[in-house]
Order: C-alpha cells, then sequence, then structure tokens
C-alpha cells in the first residue's frame, strides 16, 4: 500500500490496482493542491494510460486482421490450350503467372496475375514437377498437347520450390471433362474408362496407340456418346468381362476331367 500527500490528506493506492507508481518527484507535485484538483490530475492519468491501453490492443487486433486476410491459399486446377496467360521468373527461383487474359481458359479456371507457380505436368506420365525455372517449367508445359495442370499459391509468403518433391499427378479416371475437351471426345477406353478429347482425329493414331492410362492397345477403344456417357455400338466386352469368361471356362473343363477320372 502506498500514499501520497495531497495538501495535508494523502491519498491510498492499492498494489492489486496499480498502475503506475509515483516518484518523489511525482508526489512533490501534488504538494500544495487542493484534494479536488488532486483528484483531478490522478483521474486524468488514469484516463491516459487505459486510452493507451486500447489503442494498443486495437491495433493488435489490426495486425492479427491483416495477418488473417493475407494468408496463402492452394489452388488447383486443370486448364485447357491455349491457356490464356502469361510466365515470368521470380528473383531467387520460381515462377508467377505475370498476366491472365480476360476470357481466355486460364481465367475461366480461376488463375490470377500474381499467384505463384508451385507445380505443373511434366513432360510425359502422371507426375507433376516443381516451377523452379522459368524455360524448363514453359518446356513441359509445350509437350502437353491438350491440357495442362496447375498448382499455385495464392498471397502469404513466398513458397520456396527447390524444396518441393514431385508429386503424382490427379488419376484421369473419373476427372470431369471440361466442355471443351466434351468438345473433342471422341472415344473411350472399354477397360478403363478413359477418354480420348485430344486434338488429333482418333483415326489417324497410329496401330501401336496404347490407352495412357492402362495401356491398353487402340481396339480396345470405342466410339463414345459425350450426352449418354457411354461408349457407342462396341461388340467388345470389356476385358474384365473376358477374362472372367476365361476363367469360367477354364474352372468348366477341370471339374470335368477331374469328374471323368
Amino acid at each position: 500500500m502506498s500514499s501520497a500527500v495531497v495538501a495535508g490528506a494523502s491519498i491510498k493506492i492499492s498494489p492489486r490496482r496499480r498502475a503506475f507508481s509515483y516518484s518523489h518527484t511525482q508526489k512533490t507535485t501534488l504538494q500544495g493542491l487542493s484534494l479536488q484538483e488532486s483528484k483531478r490530475r490522478v483521474s486524468d492519468h488514469f484516463l491516459a494510460v487505459s486510452k493507451t491501453k486500447n489503442a494498443t490492443r486495437s491495433l493488435d487486433n489490426n495486425k492479427i486482421t491483416a495477418r488473417t486476410a493475407g494468408a496463402s491459399k492452394t489452388i488447383e486446377v486443370e486448364v485447357d490450350k491455349p491457356l490464356g496467360l502469361t510466365l515470368g521468373q521470380k528473383p531467387g527461383g520460381g515462377v508467377v503467372i505475370t498476366a491472365v487474359e480476360g476470357g481466355g481458359n486460364a481465367a475461366k479456371a480461376g488463375l490470377k496475375s500474381g499467384d505463384q507457380v508451385l507445380y505443373t505436368s511434366s513432360f510425359f506420365g502422371d507426375e507433376l514437377w516443381p516451377a523452379d525455372k522459368l524455360g524448363f517449367t514453359k518446356t513441359a508445359i509445350q509437350a502437353k498437347p491438350d491440357s495442362v495442370y496447375f498448382v499455385v499459391n495464392r498471397g502469404g509468403a513466398d513458397v520456396d520450390v527447390k524444396r518441393l518433391p514431385k508429386r503424382p499427378a490427379p488419376p484421369r479416371f473419373g476427372r470431369k471433362l471440361t466442355e471443351a475437351q466434351k468438345a473433342r471426345a471422341t472415344h473411350i477406353c472399354l477397360d478403363c474408362g478413359y477418354i480420348y478429347f485430344l486434338q488429333k482425329p482418333f483415326d489417324e493414331l497410329p496401330d501401336t496407340y496404347v490407352c495412357p492410362q492402362c495401356q491398353a492397345p487402340k481396339k480396345r477403344f470405342a466410339r463414345y456418346d459425350v450426352n449418354a456417357g457411354k461408349p457407342i455400338g462396341s461388340g467388345l466386352p470389356p476385358i474384365g468381362v473376358i477374362i472372367g469368361l476365361i476363367a469360367g471356362i477354364g474352372a468348366v473343363g477341370a471339374l470335368l476331367v477331374y469328374g471323368l477320372q
């Protein structure tokens, strides 16, 4: 418990509620003043301290809001060609989208200027490669004949792409086609359901062509009805059915042979 002498009276300040402590100089500044004037000065000091705390608390809240608003977001999209975007090299490594054409395929997919590219489709196979060098990324994109898969980071701190490992691409099976892909879809693999929608007509593909998803030969493809979502007039049953029939016939033959012995 401390006290301050004010015109022959003392003002006690509880340690629990003490927001400040008076020095010897502070005590003497109240001497010679009336009790009412001393109380007013003490009240003004408490009010100033309270306003300072409130302002600090408000500033802290604004900082928290700003950090929340700037939180990063990862976006994954598949973009048909032509992409309708421009890429640039980030200082220190990494690739960023510098421009997006209005109404283009990239804009329709939701990509925006300023997005940092984390992954793109690889040269071949079902892998996504980190987008570190601009030239390498552009070459990989150019190698894709139909569409390119992008993983981008929006907002927040930059991502060190050099530390990112390769990652598998999303499976093709069951993937929904875009409107542009539906317009080009002509054939479907009877074994796995992969839909052919590339620019080159299916009939012009060599006989050595195989399904990129299950490696089935070209003869295992049938014409595809986009509206019905089913193959058209294929007399070839799925390979699973063929294998099942062969296995069934073999089992019946084995039983017959065993029964005749």
